[in-house]
């Protein structure tokens, strides 16, 4: 398995993150440190079943079985109960982390209808981007024809970059295109 990203960050982000900052220690220096990968589904609260599609759909784009997410309280409008499925997670570290953003940025991302970037806005101060995707399709892992409904998911890029003038300068590195 070839790794382009994880290449790219060690040979050229690294470097140019050093000329930009001027880091005294690679330790210093900002990594990624996970991509967690979430999908809600609020139909699971009248079809118990719906929740095995959507761990299907999950495992297939991020390679990793996703855990089952639970109601923490009972909300009676929208008939939840605690401790009813709602949806699933993966968190993705080390090579399938690099892996998924790999195919995220080259091959999903373009698929992503009328799509011209991030805002720098998504950024939560702390070096972190959160986004939203509205399709499961925009992925190749997904079969368009054995899907049962099109879900949406987040996607959340854990950095250790201490501010977010250097996670964008680390995501522009591996081609995430921003705006302001």
């Amino acid at each position: 398995m070839l790794l382009r990203f994880k290449e790219l960050y060690v040979k050229e982000i690294v470097k140019s993150l050093q000329e930009k900052f001027n880091y005294k220690n690679i330790h210093q220096m900002p990594k990624l440190s996970k991509v967690v990968v979430n999908m809600g589904v609020s139909d699971a609260v009248s079809d118990s079943k719906v929740i095995n599609s959507a761990i299907a759909d999950l495992t297939a784009i991020t390679g990793q079985k996703p855990y089952v997410t639970y109601a923490k309280k009972s909300i009676a409008s929208f008939k939840l109960r605690e401790g009813m499925k709602i949806g699933c997670k993966v968190t993705l570290r080390s090579d399938r982390m690099f892996e998924f953003l790999e195919r995220l940025v080259i091959v999903a991302l373009p698929r992503v209808k009328e799509f011209k970037g991030f805002s720098v806005k998504s950024f939560d101060g702390k070096g972190n981007i959160t986004f939203g995707i509205k399709e499961q399709i925009v992925f190749p892992e997904i079969n368009y024809d054995k899907i049962d409904k099109i879900r949406g998911m987040d996607i959340t890029i854990v950095t250790t970059a201490q501010t977010d003038e250097e996670a964008k300068v680390l995501l522009s590195g591996f081609s995430l295109p921003f705006y302001n």
